[in-house]
């Protein structure tokens, strides 16, 4: 007997939700993406893949393209802000591909988000959809737009961000937490760092007691050189998502830091400053015929470089669960995934905020050797258990 899958929106077109209609629509899944923005540009940010996101870049069929768009740093090294002594050296390259099974990378956000665009259906990809309202009718959900548009479809995944409307339809409205903290970032031009007889390496963790700034290559060419910061900030009132920031700002927040830094901050021509947000880990990932993922779920400081890799290994593990458990059985599927993703998205979300991630040398292998298609599945019966021990 031949059965229709169940049609499905994904809401956010951002890494997780890409990452997630990729995927369904690889499986055979009617989906379609709505995302608010009216078009994407290559907005000026790094972002690690470890081999845990490796390993789904390649199911989704781009890692080789990837592997060779990337910087293959062969280590991690965390040094002393102002004496640049090493604090850590974690060992990637050659032995992240053995140990772990996939490569590690650094490239360029956008370059990253173009390529998995790419592999969306184009015709199921909307721009300028801002979701206004959710109604779960119980046997469909509708989505009506800004735009005045709507939308039905059997299943509705949330991907849609720190301030989520279908985590607000879910729960009700609550503002994100400001954590204190501020990311600085900025993409400096390698031709102007030539200038300076220092070693930029190629992925370097500068640190002092309470701030830090994480700097590495976003080509393989190295061409393009990018830092962002954790810096404490009291309050964030600008009302926005992000400002302008300057030279004389990172001077002064890094003021005692050594000459690589200094030199960084001197070859900087635009930097933005960005609240970091986060919740506490939420009661409920789903119901009925909606689910969360990524930041929508489970939003955290990027101190362990691993934001992204939460949401993109959310998709494929939701993804997994709908295919293990059946689409017809979709409330089994998702409280199958919440099970065995609340746990280790609340970890990192924890080590995250405490901002200790490989400072010290440190076995990293429980992030990086996790391959989100093999691990054994966890009972949710047993896993509500020990959330309530």
């Amino acid at each position: 007997m031949t059965t229709t899958k169940p049609t499905i929106a994904v809401i956010g077109a951002g890494l997780g939700g890409a990452a997630a209609a990729a995927l369904l629509q690889r499986a055979g899944y009617p989906t379609q993406v709505y995302e608010q923005a009216p078009e994407f540009s290559r907005l000026g940010a790094g972002i690690h893949l470890g081999p845990n996101v490796m390993k789904v870049m390649r199911r989704i069929g781009i890692e080789d393209e990837l592997d060779r768009m990337g910087s293959h740093p062969d280590y991690w090294f965390s040094r002393d802000g102002a004496s640049g002594e090493y604090l850590s050296r974690i060992p990637l390259g050659d032995f992240a591909k053995q140990q772990y099974g996939a490569s590690y990378i650094t490239v360029h956000r956008g370059d990253l988000h173009a390529l998995m665009v790419d592999q969306l259906d184009q015709n199921r990809l909307h721009f300028g959809k801002r979701l206004r309202t959710v109604d779960d009718q119980g046997d469909k959900v509708m989505l009506t737009f800004a735009d005045g548009s709507e939308a039905s479809a059997d299943l509705v995944i949330g991907a849609d961000g720190v301030n989520s409307v279908i985590r607000e339809h879910l729960l009700g409205e609550e503002a994100p937490i400001y954590s204190g903290w501020v990311a600085h970032r900025a993409i400096i031009s390698a031709q102007k760092l030539a200038a300076y007889d220092l070693d930029f390496e190629a992925c370097v963790k500068w640190w002092s007691e309470d701030r830090h700034m994480m700097v590495y290559y976003v080509t393989g060419d190295q061409r393009e050189y990018y830092y962002v910061t954790g810096v404490p900030e009291p309050d964030w009132h600008h009302g926005t998502s992000f400002v302008d920031s300057s030279r004389e700002e990172m001077r002064e927040a890094f003021a005692g830091y050594g000459d690589v830094v200094q030199a960084l901050i001197d070859c900087t021509e635009q930097v933005t400053k960005w609240p970091l947000l986060e919740r506490n880990p939420l009661p409920l990932w789903h119901d009925n015929r909606l689910v969360l993922l990524g930041d929508a779920a489970h939003p955290m400081k990027p101190h362990m470089a691993q934001g992204a890799a939460m949401a993109i290994e959310d998709a494929a593990m939701l993804v997994r669960c709908l295919e293990s458990v059946g689409d017809a059985h979709h409330s089994e599927a998702f409280e199958l995934y919440r099970a065995n993703r609340f746990e280790r998205a609340s970890r990192v979300q924890q080590v995250s905020h405490d901002n200790t991630w490989l400072r010290d040398d440190e076995d990293p292998a429980w992030v990086f050797a996790y391959d989100v298609f093999d691990v054994p599945l966890n009972d949710p019966a047993t896993q509500t258990k020990e959330e309530t021990a």
